[in-house]
């Protein structure tokens, strides 16, 4: 379930704050909180102080598929 989040501090963005909280997965979930978000990007590129915003959750990880491996040397 996405939870709100108040932006606290300065020169603070979007794509920041997802990775303090989700980390590097962070960076893949923009899309959506600009899309739970509405007006979030006409704001511009810097999160006010004060604001609450919408985080999405990480999606589960997908686990590794199995490749065949191709070798030179047979």
């Amino acid at each position: 379930m996405p939870q709100t989040v108040p932006v606290r501090g300065d020169n603070l963005t979007a794509d920041l704050l997802l990775w303090r909280i989700h980390g590097v997965r962070g960076q893949e979930l923009l899309e959506e909180m600009l899309e739970l978000n509405p007006g979030l990007a006409a704001k511009g590129v810097l999160l006010v102080p004060g604001d609450s915003v919408i985080v999405p959750d990480l999606p589960p990880e997908e686990p590794f598929a199995a490749r065949e491996v191709v070798t030179l040397f047979g």
